[in-house]
């Protein structure tokens, strides 16, 4: 499907202040952001922001942070963080302190960051971040295109360098075929499956506490298993690597 550019997007993002700029000065320093010290946990492409939104509000002792790489994709999460929150319209204005400061306020452990996740090493230092999500991720079904796949041993070797040791990947699809690939390419990339679902909707532990996404939803609806995964380090890693 070809995203529909939205021109006023880049304006929008540049000048609302939960969309974090110049992301990569403050690697290692996320804690400044914040004015906390309180675990960290991203989503990779956040999308429309439903899941992260709901997230934050449930959790307000985590930081959260939504990484989306389409600024018209991430206009859309920017509306609804102010739909669900009681701001004003969007109106782009030519000085940032015109924006309505109290809509920051109230979700304050919630970020925006319009980015690759290429560049995941280039934003967070080592051990910076607790959790990383990745929810109906884009499957890149051409094999060529496989490492692209955020499921790919190569990006999880970019989570590597920025989960701290007790961090882990939690990744939902409906996706058949990119969920087996995933689970191998876990144990390709050295860590651990610590628990999977092929129907997490009906598997009463790892659907405890679950919260959807807009993509759930709609899949679920339709008859579609969920899938799910927990990766983390191989707890044998550390000691082969000394």
């Amino acid at each position: 499907m070809r995203l529909r550019n939205i021109p006023r997007a880049e304006g929008v993002l540049q000048a609302h202040p939960i969309v974090v700029k110049n992301e990569k000065t403050r690697k290692g320093n996320w804690y400044r952001e914040f004015g906390n010290t309180r675990p960290i946990h991203i989503e990779i492409g956040m999308g429309k922001g439903s899941f992260l939104l709901s997230m934050a509000e449930k959790n307000p002792e985590i930081n959260y942070i939504g990484l989306e790489r389409y600024s018209s994709v991430l206009l859309r999460a920017v509306e609804k963080y102010e739909e669900r929150n009681g701001g004003k319209a969007l109106i782009l204005a030519e000085d940032e302190a015109e924006w309505d400061f109290k809509i920051y306020e109230r979700l304050p452990n919630l970020r925006f960051i319009c980015m690759d996740a290429a560049e995941l090493a280039e934003v967070f230092g080592p051990g910076e971040l607790g959790r990383i999500y990745l929810n109906f991720s884009d499957p890149w079904p051409k094999k060529k295109h496989a490492r692209r796949r955020l499921t790919s041993r190569e990006f999880f070797r970019r989570y590597d360098k920025s989960l701290d040791k007790a961090g882990r990947v939690e990744f939902k699809t409906d996706n058949r075929e990119l969920f087996r690939f995933s689970l191998e390419e876990v144990e390709e990339a050295g860590w651990e499956t610590a628990a999977f679902t092929w129907d997490l909707h009906h598997d009463e532990a790892m659907n405890q506490g679950n919260v959807m996404t807009e993509y759930e939803e709609k899949f679920s609806g339709m008859g579609h298993p969920i899938h799910k995964l927990i990766a983390v380090r191989h707890p044998r890693r550390e000691t082969d690597e000394r």
